[in-house]
Parts: C-alpha cells; sequence; structure tokens
C-alpha cells in the first residue's frame, strides 16, 4: 500500500503552505523548500505533479491494504533534497531526522520527534523514481516557473545548448588493474558461494587474493628501460613481459578453478541467491578473459589495443573516455550530457549521451525539446554541434537557429553570423556554462549511483532539483520586492 500524501493531518502538524521559510538566507536549502511548497500549494500544479507520482505505484497494487510504504510526496522531496544539495544517504538521513523544517514539509508534527527514517529506507525509495517519471514532473515544474516569470504570456522562448561530462564514480583504468579487480571479485564471490553450498577448495580465498595483488603490484611497478644501451632495454623489457604473463597465467589458472568449482554446484531452480551468484561471477570472469587477452596482445605482441576494444571500469560500464580538450583536462571518465536553457534559467531538456557526439544530438534533441516546448523561438548552439545536415534541419524546426559554422565562411554566412541577432545570441549563449556550473555544484559533477539506469535516474533528479530551486529563487525575490515596495509605503505614509 503506497499513497501520495497522508491526508488526515497529526497534531501538532504545520500545514505545508504555513511553513515559515527564512527569505533572507543565503544556504541552498530555503529556495528549495520554497519551490517545494509552491509545487504542493498551488492546487493546479500539485494536482499534475501528484497523478505524474502516481505512475511510481505498480498498476496491480492495492492502494487500502498491505503494509504502508513511504508517501510519495516525501520520495519526491527526500529526492530533491538529495541532488541539490549535494548529498550523500548518510547526510540526508541525518536532515531527513535533524532539520525541523524539512521534517514539517514532509507532513511531520513537533510532537512527531522519535520517528527516525532508516539508511536504507531512503535508499530502496529515492530508487523508486525514473527517468521518465522526473522529466515528465520536469515540464510542469518549468511551465510553472514561466507563468511566474514570463511578461506576456505569449512570449517566446530563447534557448542555448551545451554539453559538459558528468563523471562516473571509477578509478584510473588500466587493463591490468581492471584484471585485478575482476579476480578480486569472482575470488571474493566464489568463497561465498562455497559457504552456501559447502563445497571445499576455498578456505584461502583470502591469501589468493593477496598472491594476485601481489603479481599486479609487480606488473605496475615495472618501468621500461629509458637507458640508451640495447643491452639493459632488452634486459628490461624481458622482466616486464614475465612479470605480465606471470600475472596473467595465473590469473588464468585461477579462472579455471572457480569455473571447476561452478561447474560442481548442484543448482536447484529455485535458489535464485546462487543462481544470481554464480551468474554474476561468470561475468566477471568474461571481464577477466577479455583484459588477460589484452594484456598479453600489448606487452607480450607489442600490439596496440583498439580504442572500441577497451572498458574503462568493470563496475560501471558505460563509462566512457571523454577527451574535450580542456585546459589541465586532459581526459574525463564518465558520460557527456546535453542541457536546454532557456533565457529565465530553467532547464528545458537533457540528453545523457551514450557513444554520441554534438552533432549527432543536435537536431533530435532540439525537435526532442520543442515537442515539450513548442513556442521556442531560437536556439544556440557552440561548434561543436555543427553539420552541414544540421543546419538545414535546424533552419526547418525553428525560427532562428544560431548554430556557427566551421572553417572559411563563404559571403552569404558571413553576412548571417555577423548580423546584429546573430551576434547577439553568441553573446548569450555563453551563461548556458553557469547553468552548467550550478548543476555541477549542486551534485552533478560526479554520479556516485550505480549502473546506466541509475546514471541517467541522478541526472534526471539533479536537472528537476535544479529548476525547483530556481522556481523558489524567482518566488523569494518576488516576495522580498513585495515586502521592501510594503516598507516604503509605511515610511510614505
Amino acid at each position: 500500500m503506497r499513497i501520495i500524501e497522508n491526508p488526515q493531518m497529526k497534531f501538532g502538524e504545520v500545514p505545508i503552505e504555513n511553513i515559515k521559510i527564512d527569505l533572507k538566507s543565503r544556504d541552498d536549502i530555503p529556495p528549495l523548500l520554497l519551490g517545494l511548497q509552491h509545487i504542493y500549494t498551488n492546487l493546479e500544479l500539485r494536482g499534475k505533479v501528484f497523478s505524474i507520482l502516481e505512475d511510481i505505484v505498480p498498476p496491480a497494487t492495492d492502494s487500502k491494504n498491505g503494509r504502508p510504504g513511504m508517501e510519495l510526496w516525501k520520495i519526491l522531496v527526500f529526492g530533491v533534497l538529495r541532488l541539490n544539495l549535494n548529498w550523500d544517504y548518510d547526510r540526508l538521513q541525518h536532515m531527513a531526522n535533524s532539520h525541523r523544517t524539512i521534517r514539517q514539509m514532509v507532513g511531520h508534527s513537533s510532537f512527531d520527534d522519535e520517528y527516525e527514517y532508516k539508511l536504507q529506507t531512503l535508499r530502496d525509495n529515492v530508487k523508486l523514481l525514473t527517468p521518465e517519471i522526473l522529466d515528465r514532473i520536469n515540464v510542469v515544474v518549468v511551465q510553472a516557473g514561466h507563468s511566474i516569470s514570463k511578461k506576456k504570456e505569449d512570449e517566446k522562448l530563447e534557448c542555448r545548448c551545451d554539453s559538459f561530462v558528468v563523471e562516473t564514480n571509477v578509478h584510473y583504468p588500466t587493463d591490468i588493474n581492471l584484471l585485478y579487480d575482476a579476480m578480486r571479485k569472482a575470488i571474493t564471490l566464489i568463497a561465498t558461494l562455497s559457504c552456501i553450498t559447502n563445497l571445499p577448495g576455498w578456505r584461502q580465498s583470502s591469501h589468493n587474493i593477496k598472491k594476485i595483488k601481489k603479481l599486479f603490484r609487480k606488473a605496475q611497478q615495472l618501468k621500461r628501460s629509458t637507458s640508451k644501451s640495447p643491452e639493459k632495454k632488452k634486459k628490461r623489457e624481458l622482466l616486464v613481459i614475465e612479470a605480465h604473463e606471470t600475472y596473467i597465467n595465473t590469473a588464468n589458472a585461477l579462472s579455471e578453478r572457480i569455473r571447476e568449482t561452478i561447474a560442481g554446484v548442484i543448482v536447484n531452480r529455485y535458489d535464485v541467491e546462487i543462481k544470481s551468484i554464480i551468474s554474476e561471477i561468470k561475468m566477471y570472469l568474461d571481464h577477466a578473459d577479455r583484459q588477460r587477452d589484452q594484456i598479453y596482445r600489448r606487452v607480450v605482441k607489442g600490439e596496440k589495443i583498439p580504442h572500441d576494444e577497451k572498458v574503462f571500469s568493470i563496475f560501471q560500464e558505460h563509462t566512457e573516455w571523454i577527451c574535450k580538450g580542456k585546459a589541465g583536462v586532459p581526459v574525463e571518465l564518465g558520460l557527456k550530457v546535453c542541457i536546454v536553457e532557456d533565457q529565465y534559467g530553467f532547464i528545458l531538456n537533457h540528453r545523457v549521451m551514450q557513444n554520441e557526439t554534438d552533432d549527432q544530438i543536435a537536431v533530435s534533441l532540439t525537435k526532442e525539446t520543442m515537442g515539450k516546448f513548442p513556442n521556442i523561438f531560437s536556439c544556440s548552439f557552440d561548434k561543436g554541434f555543427h553539420s552541414p545536415a544540421n543546419q538545414n534541419e535546424l533552419r526547418d524546426q525553428l525560427e532562428f537557429p544560431v548554430l556557427p559554422k566551421k572553417g572559411k565562411l563563404s559571403q552569404i554566412d558571413k553576412s548571417k553570423e555577423h548580423s546584429e541577432e546573430f551576434i547577439k545570441a553568441r553573446h548569450q549563449h555563453s551563461a548556458v556554462e553557469s547553468a552548467i556550473n550550478a548543476l555541477e555544484v549542486h551534485g552533478l559533477d560526479k554520479c556516485p549511483d550505480n549502473g546506466i539506469h541509475g546514471f541517467e535516474r541522478y541526472v534526471a533528479i539533479a536537472v528537476l532539483a535544479r529548476n525547483i530551486q530556481q522556481l523558489g529563487v524567482k518566488l523569494r525575490q518576488q516576495s522580498l520586492a513585495l515586502a521592501q515596495q510594503q516598507q516604503q509605503f509605511k515610511l510614505a505614509a
């Protein structure tokens, strides 16, 4: 049983519309809570958001019977707080149990101090939010922000689009440390499986891990000779090859032992846990096989491994090796995320880019954004989004596309790019970097969640949380301006 909110108020509970939020505070929490308060107190807006949140609950679930789960409004509040304030779950748990205003926002009274949220409860419930549900809520929040910000109802949107890298939580990858990771996990899991099924052979699993780690460190620390003497170079080369061969041969022998142990396990069709462990072991053994092959080809045969054959993390397999040419940042490990921001500071749309470049998504992302917000007049891009096909297709979609061309310009292109409107849009384009920086500061610099689905959910919550915060900032500005006008009126009277 799961409901959106508890309709029955508790003794001492403060209605959300009556929660007092410090408008003069410079902390990030008050504007975020202001945005959430506006969503809740505006009946039309609340109805739209709550109807979307209902899709979290599976259709066959009975809302009147069964063990009660966390209210959907609480899940949204906690998810937004975690991302926008760049908290981990430990900090979120502490604030959910200790911060008075946050507890009021999720419906706790002053007499309800004994109720505490468990860490795993928060983890499991926030993960129920899906990227699709979050995107739909984001559209509703942005529309609410426009109704507050726009001077005219039919005012056109002027957008700017750019991409940046969100890092995954991985260490710097080399083929030898990825092999060690795979073997360490495979040995740990086979030892667990042996305990469950009472199979012998892995009592010294810790010793086996130490053994493989010692060989990994030896291969890692051996450097190729920089001497000019051919004899010294050859001698050092042989030592490097020998160390790597010993490492991969030992890993191969342990892999074969693990496969023999798995073959001896009798699996009952109801043993879900055993099946899951075996499946995970096989996955890590496949990683180990690939890494052994690549190490042998690179070190012994002297081959250069093609980039498309490489994996940069065995835990976060979606991780990409990205070189954006930034000063002091030669490489970033993660995925590119592209955002579309309007002139009011709201992020209209975003795209997690897997094996995609900027020029490949320019048209499709613009089309998708216009499907959500049809009144887009213009959108500016940088040169990385340029291609001849993009120029033509964007011209058909937008009234005024701002996409500078690469290379030498023709007279027609010169006159277009030197026009006053084009130059003005290009000058305003850099404002998207402010939005990107705000996202990175508020949690979107590195994703701690696992898997591609976790990555997409993390990015989607970050975008939604940023827009709710922007909504709160604009509401605070209006409230402070109104208070100042009232003060001036009193002084004048």
